[in-house]
């Protein structure tokens, strides 16, 4: 899958670019809805990754891109969660998930990836 962090706020996944963040569910993309999140942005300071949000749990791993300063926070039920599923959650800044994702083959792919901050 090629995916890369374009500039500060824009993401291009297979040729497509996107200035939101995006979810990769299987190889197929879709807008993040944050919705279920922004409840523990003072919290956070940011709103941060939480178990409300719809999470694409259907691999062995779920690739999260922290953004392009790698900031997003990540609440620690979703990482129980996957820890529950039994599934790795692997947290890097965009940029360097984006490699990893290189990797993985088509279809297969699990992934949130933050485009800012």
């Amino acid at each position: 899958m090629k995916v890369r962090l374009v500039k500060f706020g824009e993401i291009e996944v297979n040729g497509k670019r996107y200035a939101h963040d995006v979810v990769i569910d299987g190889g197929k993309v879709r807008k993040r809805k944050k919705g279920p999140s922004k409840q523990f942005r003072e919290e956070f300071g940011h709103t941060p990754l939480s178990a409300g949000e719809e999470i694409p749990w259907g691999g062995k791993r779920l690739i999260v891109g922290t953004g392009a300063h790698g900031a997003l926070p990540i609440t620690d039920e979703v990482l129980a969660e996957g820890k529950r599923r039994g599934i790795e959650v692997i947290a890097a800044p965009t940029s360097e998930v984006c490699q990893l994702l290189e990797e993985v083959k088509k279809g297969q792919a699990y992934a949130i990836l933050h485009c800012t901050c």
